[in-house]
């Protein structure tokens, strides 16, 4: 045989080796779920796998000279965005995720809590090769945006904090009570009408084109993933109580633009925190972050960006332009 024959043959079966590797490393893309997937979306979905082997869907729209990652909040999915994305696409590029455990995104293997959260949005802004970005964050999504700027200064320009979890503090008494109340037992046990109720006090008025939401939601009991999504539901809230932000507010030195809306019901907890106002707890966080600005948006609750989308939109470009 000829060394270049034989120089061939040993190539040949490298190249067969590294394959066979390459396939054992690489972790299957998850079963579609009819349910799921078949969520009516207003912008393109894309998938991508991240190198922890986290299976991601999002939205990627309009160019501009800032890019917005935008982070829902929790029980929810990137459609709570689409307001917003319809409008500031037209000046920014707009990402939009589904965090793991949520809407398109996968829901095996799902770990939640705000610092894994951060990495992965860090995860995708390495496979879209984004060295910086402003974030923007909704409820949940805010204390994730929170946590990033804490762990990445350097590759968070700005936030975007839509009535941000975080602001609001709980006694050790009271985050057992959080976690003791949501369980993914009692999110699969929750009512038709219960889960529309759920959806409805995130607003001041519920306005006619969210109806979506409620019916998605209810769309989703009858998945046969629902069990997952009811455990990343969970475990997010826990996530939020166990990994709190309040006391390393000071340290956030990126400019932040905090919202929120004027009859927000769900911040403060009506219930843990009667003494409370939404005022109150704006201010709170506001004065904690140096290089922050307060807006309260009049007649909008908890869902401030999807109630009043064109006065959430208006801030959002003046602090970005």
């Amino acid at each position: 045989m000829s060394l270049r024959l034989k120089d061939s043959l040993l190539m040949a079966f490298l190249c067969l080796l590294c394959l066979s590797a390459q396939c054992q490393m690489a972790k299957p893309a998850p079963a579609t779920d009819p349910v799921f997937e078949g969520l009516n979306y207003s912008y393109e979905v894309r998938k991508m796998t991240l190198p922890d082997g986290t299976h991601i869907a999002y939205v990627d729209e309009g160019k501009g000279p800032e890019t917005i990652i935008f982070i829902h909040g929790l029980g929810s999915y990137l459609p709570a965005w689409d307001k917003n994305i319809a409008e500031l696409r037209k000046h920014y590029r707009c990402i939009a995720l589904d965090l793991p455990g949520y809407g398109k995104s996968g829901k095996e293997g799902i770990a939640p809590g705000m610092e894994s959260y951060a990495n992965t949005v860090f995860g995708l802004m390495d496979a879209l090769k984004l060295k910086q970005a402003v974030l923007a964050g909704h409820s949940m999504g805010g204390q994730i945006a929170i946590t990033a700027a804490l762990q990445e200064p350097k590759r968070v320009k700005k936030l975007i904090l839509a009535a941000p979890a975080g602001f609001e503090t709980f006694t050790e008494q009271q985050k057992q009570l959080f976690k003791a109340t949501v369980t993914p037992e009692s999110i699969q046990k929750t009512t038709p009408e219960q889960a529309a109720a759920n959806i409805k006090v995130n607003f001041h008025k519920m306005p006619a084109d969210a109806q979506f939401m409620v019916d998605d939601r209810l769309k989703m009991a009858t998945s046969e993933q629902f069990g997952k999504y009811s455990a990343a539901v969970a475990g997010s809230v826990a996530a939020m109580v166990d990994e709190p932000v309040y006391e390393q507010l000071p340290q956030v030195q990126v400019p932040t633009l905090i919202l929120f809306g004027e009859q927000d019901a769900l911040i403060p907890n009506r219930y843990l925190n009667p003494g409370l106002t939404t005022k109150a707890v704006a201010e709170s966080g506001h004065s904690r972050i140096p290089n922050s600005q307060l807006v309260l948006v009049p007649e909008a609750g908890h869902f401030l960006q999807f109630e009043q989308p064109a006065a959430f939109n208006k801030a959002v470009r003046n602090f970005l332009d």
